[in-house]
């Protein structure tokens, strides 16, 4: 099943896209598993090749990502990953031009952060994952990336699940 998840940035109600997937079926050959469990991450650094900090060019080198234009007050350019493109105002990555890419969403279900969490977590699985968990009106609910204290991990949390989460550059210009 499809999901489409949007975080409210701030009173403006700025859409990005957070991660809504496709439980993906079968199993990668053995010499593939590590490079496969890679790709699979989110952070906390990036999503495979694509990092946070790399720049518009960098990214779009990777061949991994699809220029998206959507009607949101945003300075940055946005893009989709490839493997997972929105419809409408979402977006899976922002990228600024000063800082190069401040957001990565993960694209799907079975994409995780390193401490085990992704769409589909419950709330009892994050807080353990994240005993440090922020709550704010820009960001939502939050928590510094363990490993990269200038990111942080934006989950979106209904009350019986995680149905998104993105990587962020903490401090980053796009969204204010």
């Amino acid at each position: 099943m499809n999901q489409t998840i949007a975080v409210r940035i701030g009173r403006s109600a700025l859409v990005a896209a957070l991660a809504g997937g496709v439980v993906l079926a079968g199993v990668a050959p053995a010499a593939n598993a590590a490079s496969t469990a890679q790709k699979r991450m989110l952070g906390p650094f990036g999503y495979g090749s694509i990092k946070i900090g790399m720049t518009e060019a960098q990214a779009k080198a990777t061949g991994l990502i699809v220029r998206k234009t959507i009607n949101v007050p945003t300075k940055c350019s946005t893009y989709d990953l490839k493997e997972r493109r929105y419809s409408g105002n979402r977006a899976g990555l922002f990228i600024s031009k000063k800082q190069g890419v401040v957001t990565i969403s993960a694209p799907g279900r079975n994409v995780r952060t390193p401490q085990g969490i992704g769409i589909g977590s419950t709330p009892a699985q994050l807080k353990a994952a994240y005993p440090n968990l922020k709550q704010n009106a820009l960001y939502g609910t939050h928590a510094t990336v363990p490993g990269n204290p200038k990111a942080s991990y934006v989950f979106l949390v209904s009350k019986n699940m995680v149905l998104g989460v993105t990587l962020m550059l903490t401090a980053q210009d796009c969204f204010r």
